[in-house]
């Protein structure tokens, strides 16, 4: 009575509907790829423009460089409590480029947040503790929190860094195998280091972002510093990793020397496959005893139940 008969054209209607919501769904994805990418190469023209206007200060009062100077509270909180000299501004700054952060309000945020931290976590573990729990703790457990507090936020932001610097070092690590094949057929094709690198970068851009960010602010620097040989040594120090110090090495020899570059990227591509292999063997080496606790916690209960759970069964029954 309440029976309905499905036809061919509610068929054909349901297939075009759910057709119809893919195309919508991939459409929406495509853009907002399209926008994240956009994005990216905005904030690299960004550093483009500043390493330009930078180069241009360097000859004109040839000394320093060009750096956008931030403004505020924090700035003040910076200067006042001389940061800069207390945390080693310079090698932070240097981590903080490998992390990504290559302005100079990144490296006030992060020496006001080393300072500013801990001590907001040790009030709000204080007022936690003294407000919220009933009853309040006594007052030396309370102290023992703000000191927990405390520590936390003294180390929270040097442990984030050192997470993001191992993030993007491992995303470049991943793609830079396939960047120097790239790199070398784009070599022996006959294109100078700007235009391979330029070429790479687009090409591997949807692989690994920050490789390509690197690769563009090599390309830049190429195109706007005096000396070749320190524009391929920035690429080594912002990304920290022996691989792309090895063709950086090779990069600049090849500048110096005037030696075929093609020879030395194809030796260090087969050597990077070849490193590549070793550390896949060695972690399908390492699988079996670091399946041992989980078989031993979890599967030979069960066996143990399956196999000696009947046997009970019969003997306390009987």
């Amino acid at each position: 009575m309440f029976g309905f008969a499905i036809t061919e054209m509610d068929i054909v209607i349901g297939v075009i509907m759910v057709l119809a919501f893919y195309s919508v769904w991939l459409a929406i994805g495509m853009f907002l790829d399209r926008h994240e990418r956009q994005r990216r190469v905005d904030l690299i023209a960004n550093e483009r423009a500043m390493l330009r206007a930078r180069h241009k200060q360097e000859l004109m009062q040839a000394k320093g460089r060009l750096r956008e100077q931030p403004q505020g509270l924090l700035v003040q909180i910076v200067q006042t409590l001389n940061l800069r000299e207390m945390f080693d501004a310079e090698s932070i700054r240097k981590q903080l480029r490998r992390a990504g952060f290559r302005l100079e309000k990144h490296l006030v945020l992060f020496l006001a947040a080393r300072v500013l931290l801990p001590i907001a976590l040790a009030v709000f573990a204080y007022v936690y503790s003294s407000i919220v729990q009933d009853p309040p703790p006594a007052p030396n457990i309370r102290l023992a929190y703000s000191m927990i507090g405390f520590i936390a936020g003294f180390y929270l932001p040097a442990i984030w860094l050192r997470n993001t610097i191992a993030k993007r070092q491992q995303s470049i690590h991943l793609a830079w195998s396939d960047a120097l094949d790239l790199l070398l057929i784009c070599v022996e094709s006959g294109q100078s280091i700007e235009q391979a690198l330029n070429r790479v970068s687009l090409e591997v851009s949807g692989q690994s972002r920050p490789l390509a960010e690197e690769l563009q602010l090599t390309v830049a620097e190429l195109a706007y510093l005096g000396d070749r040989g320190k524009a391929l040594a920035n690429l080594a120090e912002r990304t920290g990793l022996p691989g792309v110090k090895s063709a950086v090495t090779a990069m600049v020899q090849s500048e110096r020397y005037g030696t075929p570059l093609s020879q030395a990227m194809r030796a260090l591509a087969k050597e990077n496959r070849e490193e590549r292999m070793q550390e896949l063997e060695k972690k399908a080496a390492a699988l079996g005893p670091k399946l041992t606790v989980p078989m031993v916690l979890f599967f030979l209960p069960v066996i143990f139940v399956v196999l000696l759970g009947p046997a009970g069964i019969m003997a306390f029954g009987s």
